[in-house]
């Protein structure tokens, strides 16, 4: 089964992208990122939403990973994409990602941490669909950041559900409640429940292939956004902790030439 793989690079989950991409690396055709610009874009989302407290979240989150691996040269998505020849395409417009959809023929995209509700021409381009790895028990927690909801609510977990052209909408085909340490601040929780969808993410690739159709959508819950400050203080959820400086450097980022 082919694969295309589409993501927006974050200290949060290019590591579990990574992983993905290396274990899956026989099956994809093409990888799309998102650029730079795309991070931008929500940061002035979530400064409307939820003011400057929010910066630093999203300076680690998205700044500082393509910077420390410009220094440190680690193994990385776009450094596997060259060896292995997987064609790469930097993510704009919908027809753009159609035409290199239907070219490389991709059966399925897969979306792991993506920045854009995907329409419904994309989605129909491979024939298998597509399917999202989202941080939280859907169809709790809709939303950019949805591992601070977990965290303030007590409920945290990871979903692999079907893409839809509405955000975190589809059929969910598995997911896991995960335990984190107590006081993990929001960026450690995204890293570490990116990482447990793993092995979800590899059953739920054999059960397509396998012919398994996807499943009904859920009752869909309220769409979560940015927190605002005062809902950031009634959580007590830290956005960073000790040691996300370090994690976000050292996550395998950047280095895309496409």
């Amino acid at each position: 089964m082919r694969i295309a793989l589409f993501t927006l690079e974050s200290a949060g989950s290019a590591e579990a992208v990574l992983r993905f991409a290396e274990r899956q690396a026989e099956r994809l055709v093409l990888v799309g990122h998102s650029p730079p610009l795309s991070a931008h874009r929500a940061t002035w989302r979530a400064l409307r939403g939820s003011g400057p407290g929010i910066l630093p979240y999203l300076a680690a989150n998205h700044l500082l990973p393509p910077i420390g691996a410009a220094f440190r040269r680690p193994r990385r998505l776009s450094g596997l994409c060259a060896e292995r020849g997987i064609r790469t395409l930097r993510l704009a417009d919908e027809a753009g990602m159609q035409a290199a959809l239907r070219e490389t023929g991709a059966e399925l995209l897969v979306s792991f941490h993506l920045d854009r509700i995907l329409g419904a021409a994309v989605l129909a381009a491979p024939a298998r669909g597509g399917i999202n790895v989202h941080p939280s028990l859907l169809p709790r927690h809709r939303g950019p950041i949805p591992a601070f909801f977990g965290l303030a609510e007590g409920a945290t977990g990871v979903s692999v559900h079907a893409l839809a052209p509405r955000i975190d909408a589809g059929g969910i085909w598995a997911q896991r409640e995960v335990s984190l340490p107590p006081g993990a601040s929001a960026l450690a929780a995204a890293r570490a429940l990116h990482l447990a969808a793993l092995p979800l993410l590899d059953a739920v690739l054999d059960r397509i292939e396998a012919g398994e159709e996807a499943p009904a959508p859920p009752r869909a819950l309220p769409y979560r956004g940015w927190p605002e400050a005062a809902e950031r203080r009634r959580a007590g959820v830290r956005l960073l902790g000790r040691g996300d400086v370090t994690m976000a450097w050292r996550a395998p980022a950047g280095g895309w030439r496409s």
